[in-house]
């Protein structure tokens, strides 16, 4: 019996579990419930995390999972190394769903750094209007450069205080287009865009209005991950599970 895993939180993500389910496939949807209201999925869902390696193995033997699809966003890296190392364990095939990341452009004034710490070190010591495009996990780093101005753009409203000296959020759900990032960066002044280098096109707007404004761009690379299989498009997907006797070769979705 074929049953997926699909770990989620991605637009490619959602992309891959409607065509799942268009297909009839025997799946779940598992997010890490880092958002408080995720967007809702055609396949059952579970939400939370898995208690590391030995948990997600367990899981697996317990939900008789022959397949696992891994399409968190490519900054998830400790989920991801924990269901490469799962999956192994479990004998389990695992296939990574990434989408390909940003080159730069002509007109783009990009600094690659390695990590956060290092964007970090890479603004200005003052007077630079920042905009962290980097969701709510990294920010306490920041706080090293007390005398920049920081906006962040979040999907829920921070529970509590930023931990940034002066900061503002502004709280909305992508995808975002040219236009309103342009009018975002341009009301709130900033010289500054840090921003993870996620790929895809659900966030791209933001690194266009840059180009088309001149401001620099420092892009944190995406995290190293353990040698493992990847496609980056739904036929890739399915030409993947095809390959390891998941779906028959003449699989269609329901309708078709």
């Amino acid at each position: 019996m074929t049953r997926l895993l699909l770990l989620g939180g991605t637009t490619e993500a959602s992309r891959l579990a409607q065509h799942l389910a268009d297909c009839g496939m025997d799946a779940v949807f598992s997010y890490a419930g880092r958002t408080a209201h995720p967007v809702a999925q055609p396949l059952p869902t579970r939400i939370g995390g898995f208690g590391g390696v030995d948990g997600l193995v367990d899981y697996l033997a317990h939900e008789r999972i022959s397949h696992v699809i891994d399409a968190t966003h490519p900054f998830a890296a400790g989920m991801s190394r924990n269901a490469i190392r799962a999956c192994v364990q479990a004998g389990v095939p695992l296939l990574g769903y990434e989408r390909a990341p940003w080159r730069a452009k002509e007109g783009d004034l990009w600094t690659h750094v390695p990590d956060m710490d290092a964007a970090c070190r890479a603004l200005p010591d003052r007077g630079a209007r920042v905009f962290l495009a980097i969701g709510k996990q990294q920010l306490a780093g920041f706080a090293t450069k007390p005398e920049n101005h920081y906006l962040l753009r979040l999907v829920d409203a921070p529970e509590g205080a930023l931990p940034l000296p002066d900061a503002e959020a502004v709280i909305a759900r992508g995808p975002f287009g040219v236009e309103d990032d342009l009018e975002l960066l341009r009301r709130h002044r900033i010289t500054h865009v840090v921003a993870k280098n996620a790929g895809g096109v659900g966030a791209e707007a933001k690194l266009i209005a840059a180009r088309r404004l001149g401001l620099p761009v420092i892009m944190v690379d995406r995290p190293v991950l353990p040698a493992h299989e990847v496609r980056d498009t739904v036929e890739g997907v399915m030409g993947w599970l095809k390959k390891h006797h998941a779906v028959p070769a003449d699989t269609v979705p329901r309708g078709v």
